[in-house]
């Protein structure tokens, strides 16, 4: 096991959090265990870290042991007649995929990174483009094995210890560590998607398009310009059923490019975008985006590059500066997005923090304890961070709570980094943060398991 014999400094994925911890990287299960013996004789709490894709705290631990899972990442069973996976933790979307694409299957939901670990997709419980077809990433696992920190292991399933399989997926890593996870994939008859992008005028023409489209569609999603409030774009796409052509099911066909027009590295674009991100250049962008959508059209994609547009360009994230960037994401039932996300863009434009970019999907509601899902949708905000806007950012961000709060909203507890354990309360219920806390204490009495996320919405030990 590799330790960190001094604090490392770690970081969030915007770059806008950091914490010092010791960095401990598991080789296998036993060793987990070795580190969990080792914060309760030193007094230490444990935060469980993947691939740090995460826009806030959750995988940061001021001064206590971060438990970083990426070393387990091996494929233990795949098979490729019924499509199902068992795998270690670590193992990253763009392993998965891989592995399963040449057989015929695809990952029933994806992040729009395949650099996630099954791990993080578990404690987060990852949602896609496809939310309101397939539901979230927890809805497909079949079992997971998970060693708790009172040294016991315990096999999850639906009907298998189903309070914890509820609670575990989308317990942000605050009740135990899974060491095992078994997913059912799905089939597929392509390599490619069936993409029809067209233009919308407003936020309430996007919403109206999710609302329309989704049951017609496999996947949709929209793009929001945030800072002309209200121009847009939507991608749908369904699956493609008369192409089965092998090759296009082959990894080398899916991979993104490296370079840009085949000349250009992109891991040096963001050098080149940092110059844009203020809020003039990013009008400029998002105004030249528009314009070009505005021709409707048709085309077919590969799966790679239809899902995961946040590989497009290698540290995107870097392009925001040294301040970094805040994500913001709020779950609003279709009755009340409208008006409530109006609001609070017209609230971002009057103090001057507009957002750079907005997403909106369409959802539905799920059965795990730390849901965020609802029947509506959601739009996700990237905000730049600045040592000048910080603090009025945090402002707007807690008064965004509120105005969720207040349309019956649900927070995201892997992008939001300033809700408050009032506003955590509120969104969960007082019932809800009781069985969590329950649960809490019968798989962890000593509170082992924490993060700065966990000690910010839910107070420590």
């Amino acid at each position: 096991m590799t330790l960190a014999k001094s604090f490392t400094r770690l970081e969030n994925f915007g770059h806008s959090l950091n914490a010092p911890s010791y960095l401990f990287k598991p080789e296998n299960v036993s060793e987990i265990a070795d580190v969990f013996d080792i914060a309760q004789q030193r007094g230490l709490t444990v935060t469980l870290r993947g691939a740090g894709r995460s826009y806030n705290d959750a995988a940061l631990n001021g001064g206590g042991i971060v438990l970083d899972l990426s070393g387990l990442s091996h494929v233990t069973a795949w098979n490729p007649d019924s499509g199902i996976l068992t795998a270690e933790p670590g193992l990253t979307l763009e392993r998965l995929w891989q592995t399963v694409l040449p057989d015929g299957w695809w990952p029933p939901v994806v992040s729009g990174t395949m650099a996630t670990t099954l791990g993080g997709c578990l404690g987060t419980n990852i949602h896609g483009k496809n939310n309101f077809r397939m539901g979230t990433f927890g809805e497909h696992v079949v079992e997971f094995d998970v060693l708790l920190p009172t040294g016991a292991e315990v096999t999850c399933s639906p009907t298998k210890n189903g309070d914890l399989f509820r609670a575990i997926i989308g317990g942000l890593g605050l009740l135990g560590v899974i060491t095992s996870v078994t997913l059912q994939m799905k089939k597929i008859e392509s390599g490619l998607l069936e993409v029809r992008a067209w233009p919308t005028r407003s936020l309430e023409e996007q919403l109206d398009s999710l609302l329309e489209g989704a049951p017609q569609y496999d996947y949709i999603v929209g793009w929001l310009d945030t800072i002309t409030i209200g121009h847009g774009q939507v991608h749908a796409a369904n699956y493609v059923h008369d192409d089965p052509d092998p090759a296009k099911m082959q990894i080398g066909y899916q991979t993104l490019p490296g370079r840009l027009f085949g000349v250009m590295p992109k891991s040096l674009l963001h050098y080149f975008m940092t110059p844009f991100m203020n809020n003039f250049g990013v009008w400029g962008i998002n105004t030249a985006k528009y314009l070009a959508s505005l021709r409707r059209h048709t085309f077919r994609q590969s799966h790679a590059a239809f899902h995961f547009l946040l590989d497009y360009v290698s540290k995107w994230e870097l392009s925001y500066g040294r301040g970094g960037l805040i994500q913001y994401q709020s779950f609003l039932p279709k009755e009340t997005a409208l008006q409530t996300w109006t609001r609070m863009l017209d609230t971002a434009k009057a103090r001057g923090l507009p957002s750079y970019l907005g997403v909106t999907k369409r959802h539905r509601p799920d059965e795990f304890l730390l849901s965020h899902a609802v029947d509506g949708f959601s739009l996700a905000l990237d905000f730049k961070v600045t040592d000048r806007n910080r603090a009025r950012l945090r402002a707007l961000l807690q008064d965004f709570d509120r105005m969720v709060l207040e349309a019956g909203g649900r927070f995201y507890f892997a992008k939001n980094s300033e809700t408050s354990p009032e506003s955590a309360l509120a969104f969960l219920g007082e019932e809800t943060v009781a069985r969590f806390k329950a649960l809490k204490k019968r798989t962890d009495p000593h509170n082992l398991l924490e993060s700065d996320l966990y000690r910010r919405v839910f107070g420590s030990r």
